[in-house]
């Protein structure tokens, strides 16, 4: 068990190194400069951290991949793809996803 000690020492060194780690780019952010590559590559992160949020509340179903196309989550998730795949309407997309998961809960 940890002294209360230990963990102020262990909040203020997170503190401290998260203060570090995100303010570097501001600080240096106009005297560095990123190869292009990694700049192209940085343009996909929002859209990885998204599929990795999401991805294990599809795909998972009490702690198992549950790949069944009878998983709610997992079908009402392609209909919505597919609607924006096939409309490029973000908001369409996201009522039709919402209705077939509803839909699907309640079959």
């Amino acid at each position: 068990m940890m002294s209360p000690s230990d963990i102020w020492l262990t909040i203020v060194g997170l503190t401290a190194v998260t203060i570090v780690t995100r303010s570097v780019f501001l600080l240096l952010g106009h005297r560095v400069t990123l190869p292009q590559r990694v700049q192209h590559a940085l343009r996909y992160a929002p859209a990885c951290a998204l599929v990795a949020l999401i991805a294990p509340e599809l795909m998972l179903d009490a702690a198992t991949m549950s790949l069944d196309p009878a998983n709610p989550k997992l079908a009402a998730s392609l209909a919505t793809v597919a609607t924006l795949l096939l409309t490029r309407r973000p908001v369409l997309a996201i009522a039709i996803g919402m209705l077939a998961f509803t839909l699907l809960r309640l079959a």
